[in-house]
């Protein structure tokens, strides 16, 4: 996938990726696109695309376990998010919402916004502005989520 590049810096919250006065009041899946990171760039919701990129810094997706911040940003088109690295409980979230989610300081030292980034999760790897980064492969459960769309639809799959 060859994608345009968000670039935030450390310790983004959920609270600024889907704001928790919507937890209880928007479940849409095209609402909670529209709401996605309103408090951190204003821009992004109505500019973002399908298969866009997002490279961030140390601890993306600190603070509360609102899953609603993995899925808002999935239902916005975000294809990856690259961070340095995630919050425990975001990551976990993230890869249920079928968002892949790869941790990687050098290969996030290396983007700009100009960069044309492509993720490869089968070899694990990220070309960005032809330098190839790899990465840990994520194990076969996990791929399989990422592949069927995320958690529910894998389980359905599977019973």
């Amino acid at each position: 996938m060859s994608a345009r590049i968000w670039i935030y810096g450390d310790d983004v919250n959920t609270d600024v990726i889907f704001p928790g006065k919507y937890t209880y009041t928007v479940s849409d899946p095209a609402e909670m696109a529209r709401h996605a990171l309103e408090d951190l760039d204003p821009s992004f919701a109505k500019e973002v695309r399908s298969g866009d990129i997002i490279v961030a810094g140390k601890n993306f997706g600190c603070g509360s376990s609102r899953e609603q911040a993995a899925f808002a940003l999935k239902y916005a088109g975000v294809a990856v998010i690259i961070a340095k690295s995630f919050a425990r409980i975001f990551y976990r979230n993230a890869i249920n919402a079928g968002l892949p989610a790869i941790e990687h300081a050098g290969c996030v030292d290396a983007i700009n916004p100009e960069s044309e980034v492509e993720v490869d999760l089968r070899k694990a790897a990220i070309n960005v502005d032809g330098t190839k980064f790899e990465f840990p492969p994520f194990p076969d459960q996990v791929m399989a989520i990422l592949e069927v769309g995320d958690l529910v639809e894998y389980v359905r799959k599977t019973l």
